[in-house]
């Protein structure tokens, strides 16, 4: 019953708590946390599943590089580190992601001007027009996944979804 947590249904959501404490006897668990946690991160997979299906294929991009190039796009030129912190990306993986984005003209990397060990990363041209290609089409699904909350829905659920990450953040 994997889909339970995402049910509405009061009786398919008792039977999920039960399923969960008849394998985990011992514990004690907060379902209101578990069932807002598992919802966020199905509902995160399901976005970026659609997202990277129905607009970023066509233009043979991944979720990472295609964040990668939003922020640098809005942002203008990173050092790797910030830019990695930025997407919510490891070093290694902004490293492949960077790899790939350069071969196809997307972004260049450059030396720090004062510290040689650090790189700059900057979009070219091509990878501007890419991003400004890709984001009205990015923002009309937006507001196809979320068609189903209303205005003041999607206001609050941003909110708390900030908070949630403030939370986070204080906790590093």
């Amino acid at each position: 019953m994997p889909g339970a947590f995402s049910s509405d249904d009061e009786v398919e959501l008792r039977q999920a708590e039960r399923d969960v404490n008849a394998v985990f006897i011992d514990e004690s668990f907060d379902f209101e946390a578990l069932l807002a946690v598992s919802n966020v991160f199905r509902a995160a997979t399901a976005v970026r599943s659609h997202m990277e299906r129905e607009v970023l294929a066509r233009h043979q991009l991944g979720w990472s590089a295609f964040v990668v190039l939003f922020v640098l796009r809005v942002w203008g030129p990173k050092q790797s580190n910030e830019l990695a912190s930025e997407a919510g990306i490891t070093g290694g993986t902004l490293t492949g992601v960077l790899n790939t984005l350069e071969r196809r003209g997307l972004v260049k990397r450059a030396e720090h001007p004062t510290d040689g060990r650090r790189l700059v990363v900057s979009p070219t041209a091509k990878g501007r027009r890419t991003i400004d290609e890709i984001m009205p089409v990015f923002n009309q699904h937006e507001a196809i996944v979320t068609s189903g909350l209303t205005g003041d829905d999607r206001t609050q659920l941003a909110r708390l979804l900030r908070t949630v990450l403030r939370t986070l953040d204080t906790e590093v």
